[in-house]
């Protein structure tokens, strides 16, 4: 029989869904603290529902442009002006099934066969198997634990070259939740403009950030015709399911990146486009909600591993995750695994967001005060006992 292509077997399922799977099997009855899924806890607010509920008994339920209705992208440009500074007309901007599409349809779009990707880690798994989907070559580039994997422009810039198709920069960060220097990254956006490579910047999760105001990477620098802003409205309006996202850009990419759309999806969710504009463009009180309480659930994590021996973290300053350095004698999946079996508590192991983070544990704090406290508990008792 046939077999899947190569660049389909080079991909493997990453670490969090393993840890999913692995909780998945346990008994129904047993009491499970989950804390591996980046995935807000709160339902979309109402008034996004009753839009969205709206449209579709007044008929919106028909294909729209590949690209996206013209309000759905009005709204995106408007917001991404008002709230992080990058400017781009409504025609440059795609909406799409999820940043995940949005992150696919730029690779395929950069990359060509054989091209490199660059991106520091720790990062998101999914960068690597999107290079390879694309028959590019991923290539990891650790960034320095001692400097809590701050971004390091000078690491990027040295394995640049014109092999180089683009660069991806995710802030705040998944899954240490930094927010990158804005020097570092116009170093980064600069020399990959000198090689004519993209910056590819995944900003999913700038509408949460926690201690300075949010900047659109395309917004910091002299270049912003060489980035590519990909967003969604997952995690700041809590619409995961919603699987509605946007890449903005240049006319040049962005045309051919419409083109393309209509052979992976054609186009988003007509009903979703219409509760993404109720979200972004009506009230938003909800959401301010939800950010206090990421806000406030931050803080209480923050306060308790600097209170647990042998556990540290760099500061989350945006996003909703905690990037754990136990003091322990086993790599992560071991050890993720043995917090699962004995203690009750899932995290997602950290050798599954690069080389970089081998020894780790990604939290997500994307879960109710009282679960964490008992999750963390368990964590504490974990390390103990190990």
């Amino acid at each position: 029989m046939h077999q899947p292509t190569e660049r389909v077997r080079a991909t493997e399922r990453s670490r969090i869904r393993v840890m999913f799977d692995l909780a998945e099997q346990e008994p129904a009855d047993r009491d499970l603290v989950r804390l591996e899924v980046g995935e807000p806890d709160f339902d979309t607010p109402e008034h996004v529902v009753d839009a969205a509920a709206e449209a579709a008994r007044g008929g919106a339920t028909h294909y729209t442009s590949n690209a996206g209705l013209p309000e759905t992208r009005q709204a995106i440009s408007d917001s991404m002006a008002e709230n992080y500074g990058i400017e781009h007309d409504p025609d440059e901007i795609v909406v799409t099934v999820g940043g995940m599409e949005a992150l696919h349809l730029a690779t395929l779009a950069t990359v060509n066969p054989g091209e490199e990707l660059l991106y520091p880690s720790p990062a998101w798994p999914n960068y690597e198997t999107q290079a390879l989907l694309a028959d590019g070559e991923p290539v990891e580039v650790p960034m320095p634990a001692e400097n809590d994997y701050d971004l390091d422009a000078d690491l990027l810039i040295e394995e640049m070259s014109k092999n180089t198709a683009a660069v991806v920069l995710t802030t705040p960060s998944n899954p240490t939740g930094r927010v990158f220097d804005p020097a570092e990254i116009r170093a980064v956006v600069e020399a990959a403009a000198d090689y004519d490579a993209y910056v590819i910047a995944d900003e999913v999760y700038a509408g949460l950030t926690y201690d300075t105001e949010p900047e659109g990477i395309a917004s910091l620098t002299g270049h912003p015709d060489h980035v590519l802003t990909v967003g969604s409205c997952s995690k700041k309006y809590a619409m995961t399911g919603w699987r509605l996202g946007w890449l903005a850009g240049d006319s040049t990419v962005i045309d051919q990146v419409v083109s393309i759309h209509e052979s992976t999806t054609a186009c988003a969710s007509s009903v979703a486009q219409a509760a993404a504009i109720e979200a972004i463009t009506g009230p938003q009180e909800p959401f301010e909600e939800m950010y206090d309480a990421f806000e406030r659930r931050r803080d209480y994590v923050v306060g308790r591993i600097e209170g647990i021996d042998g556990l540290s973290a760099p500061r989350p300053e945006g996003a909703f995750y905690a990037f754990l350095d136990p003091d322990v004698d086993a790599d992560s999946l071991t050890f993720a695994k043995y917090l699962l079996r004995e203690h009750g508590v899932v995290l997602a192991p950290g050798d599954g967001f690069g080389d970089a983070g081998e020894g780790r544990l990604r939290l997500s704090f994307a879960n109710s005060m009282d679960r964490l406290e008992e999750g963390i508990d368990r964590i504490e008792a974990g390390i103990q006992s190990y």
